[in-house]
């Protein structure tokens, strides 16, 4: 009877898993097409900090700042020690035009969270916001290293790259974008670049 209740519980727990893996997912490919509403409202009411930082990032596509601060105020919120609570004070300090105090919350979500890709993201969105691009670059490198399926992790490291000249690293990424998100908003943005670091 143990034995089977503890398959059973293994099961529930990889249909979930499943589960949230769809949800971020299709979340993602809304986001990835300038969808953002759908977006958010592929994500509905979860508490997932994963999709809580995307739902965070969709209201600001969408400029809704308030919203966006509602949003991040919620991973915020977690326990002191939890890394999701450092990338959601992060994010509100960012909201808020605090680039230093976005990048010393970023610094802490890394420091108890390095394998957690959004903490390496939101870690270079402030270091851009406080224009240390070389660090930036190297936290968004990192992003994408730990989610080699993120488009816009690679989207903010080709960004990053292409300021502190690193054409080489600029393309591959910016290639990885395209390839990941072919139906972007910054599609165009992107080719442009790409058209003139092949020249």
């Amino acid at each position: 009877m143990m034995r089977r209740t503890s398959i059973l519980a293994l099961a529930i727990f990889a249909t979930a898993g499943v589960a949230y893996a769809q949800s971020l997912d299709d979340a993602r490919k809304s986001y990835d097409a300038g969808a953002y509403q759908q977006a958010i409202d592929a994500i509905g009411g979860s508490q997932d900090p994963r999709l809580l930082f995307l739902a965070g990032q969709s209201q600001q596509k969408l400029r809704r700042p308030d919203e966006a601060r509602r949003v991040f105020g919620q991973l915020a919120a977690r326990p002191g020690d939890d890394p999701w609570g450092a990338v959601g004070r992060s994010a509100v300090a960012l909201l808020g035009g605090n680039a230093n105090g976005a990048v010393q919350e970023a610094n802490q979500a890394v420091a108890s969270g390095p394998s957690i890709p959004e903490a390496q993201l939101q870690r270079g969105l402030a270091l851009t916001s406080a224009q240390n691009m070389e660090e930036a670059a190297a936290a968004f490198q990192k992003a994408s290293d730990l989610d080699p399926s993120w488009s816009y992790a690679h989207y903010y490291a080709g960004i990053a790259y292409s300021k502190v000249k690193r054409a080489d690293l600029t393309a591959s990424h910016f290639q990885a974008f395209l390839r990941l998100a072919p139906q972007a908003p910054e599609r165009g943005e992107v080719q442009s670049i790409l058209r003139t670091l092949s020249r």
